[in-house]
Parts: C-alpha cells; sequence; structure tokens
C-alpha cells in the first residue's frame, strides 16, 4: 500500500474513533489501476448451463473470470446476457458469482459471500463479510461497491481494520 492511502485509511479510522464509532462506511483506493470493462471477458468452470428462455448462463464448480487485470473466483457464476432487439447478440449485461467469491484487481484483494459485476458500468458490489487486502493491511465490512473506472472502493456496514505500522511503504 503506497505510503499517501495508508495516511488516508489512517485518517479514516482516526475520525471514525472520534466520532465514537458510528462510522458505517469508509472510502479507500482498489486496484491501483483503472480497469476497461469493455475488454473480453475470459470465463474458465467445470460445468455450463444454458438457458435460452431467460438469456442466461450458469457456471458452475471452479469458475474462474479474467478481463485485463481483474480476476474474479467462485463457485458459481450466473452470466445475464443484454436483452432487446437493439442489443448485440452475445453482450453481457451482468455477472452474479456467489459461492466463496474472490476478487483480484492489481496488487489487491477482497473476499465475500457473493459479488454482482454490472459490466457496462464497471461497477462491483460485494456482500457478505467483505475482507480487503491492501499489503499488509486489510479491512472487513458488511459490503463493498467498487468502481473500477475511478479505481475507487467504499466499505459498507460496520468497518473495521487492522494496520501494520512497520509494513513497507
Amino acid at each position: 500500500m503506497t505510503g499517501l492511502l495508508r495516511i488516508f485509511v489512517l485518517a479514516l479510522l482516526v475520525a471514525a474513533w472520534g466520532s465514537g464509532a458510528r462510522a458505517q462506511g469508509a472510502q479507500v483506493a482498489f486496484g491501483g489501476l483503472q480497469h476497461d470493462s469493455t475488454l473480453p471477458i475470459e470465463i474458465s468452470a467445470d460445468r455450463l448451463t444454458i438457458d435460452q428462455a431467460d438469456g442466461t448462463a450458469l457456471f458452475a464448480g471452479n469458475v474462474r473470470i479474467g478481463q485485463g487485470a481483474l480476476r474474479i473466483s467462485a463457485a458459481r457464476v450466473l452470466v445475464e446476457y443484454a436483452a432487446g432487439e437493439d442489443e448485440p447478440t452475445g453482450r453481457i449485461s451482468r455477472l452474479l458469482a456467489t459461492g466463496g467469491v474472490t476478487l483480484v484487481n492489481g496488487s489487491e484483494a477482497a473476499e465475500a459471500q457473493e459479488a454482482e459485476y454490472l459490466v457496462e458500468t464497471g461497477i462491483i458490489t460485494m456482500s457478505g463479510n467483505v475482507i480487503l487486502t491492501q499489503g499488509a493491511n486489510a479491512l472487513s465490512a458488511g459490503g463493498m461497491v467498487i468502481d473500477l473506472n475511478s479505481g475507487q472502493a467504499v466499505l459498507q456496514g460496520r468497518v473495521r481494520t487492522i494496520l501494520q505500522p512497520g509494513a513497507d511503504r
């Protein structure tokens, strides 16, 4: 984690503790780089079930997703395709990952029970026991919203952190 980010996180913690630990959210940098959500999405899994009627594909078992530097792994991922006459065939609109979700972007990683990736907007919403690791430091929260376009994440719910004062800066 960069020295500036470490100072920012520490300032957030001091502000939260100073207000009686009432803070219910925190904003942090995520991934250290901007992401291009127009890049191809590669998915591998043990099984694939396609439902033509509702325009979805369910990948199950050891699911791995890659898009540029972004990596997602989960037990199951439901892929929803864009619908409508004006939509290009096969354009992914949403990915819903469940079952031990791990997301890696650059040198940072986050874990949660589930994650929703809205491909067109570049927004990922993670929920259920979220843990974000940035180098030797870790943050946990009930949920986290990541804007891949700006490289920022907002942790929501009761936010907790462990800071390593002796970690590399």
